[in-house]
């Protein structure tokens, strides 16, 4: 049994931009903010640490959405994320002061409480997008190149 990978073999070189976020900001929405005012047309979280006093993800596999108000450390947030209404790809994983880990979509919502510290990878060799799968039944990540 072997699997094939879908899309093509193509390189880009990457570069990093850093950022905090304050307490109080909405953590997509100022990735969103991020994504615009830098032009990001295919890029990834390299990694991000902080806190939240709100979290809002959506489940797997579902459109219900788990809101939460407490204190929160951000354990890990990854994707891929491109321009546009939806930003990408990203989920959110968080701890509470027990120890305890949830996860899922990151929505709008997650607010920030102390800091997070992020640091963001941009490939300016891509453009990244979404097309509807009848695989998956979701937009999924289309990859070309960015002929600038």
């Amino acid at each position: 049994y072997q699997r094939r990978v879908r899309g093509p073999t193509m390189y880009s070189k990457a570069r990093f931009l850093c950022y905090r976020l304050l307490p109080g900001q909405d953590l997509k929405r100022e990735l969103g903010a991020i994504i615009a005012k830098e032009k990001i047309q295919a890029g990834f979280i390299g990694t991000c640490v902080g806190s939240l006093s709100r979290v809002n993800v959506r489940l797997a596999n579902t459109l219900q959405c788990l809101t939460k108000e407490e204190k929160f450390e951000i354990v890990s947030l990854v994707g891929t994320f491109e321009p546009g209404e939806h930003i990408g790809h990203l989920h959110l994983c968080f701890s509470d002061g027990k120890g305890n880990a949830f996860g899922g979509h990151l929505m709008d919502g997650c607010i920030i409480y102390t800091t997070a510290e992020i640091v963001i990878g941009v490939l300016d060799d891509f453009r990244f997008s979404r097309e509807q799968c009848k695989l998956s039944g979701w937009p999924e990540l289309v990859v070309k190149e960015n002929k600038q």
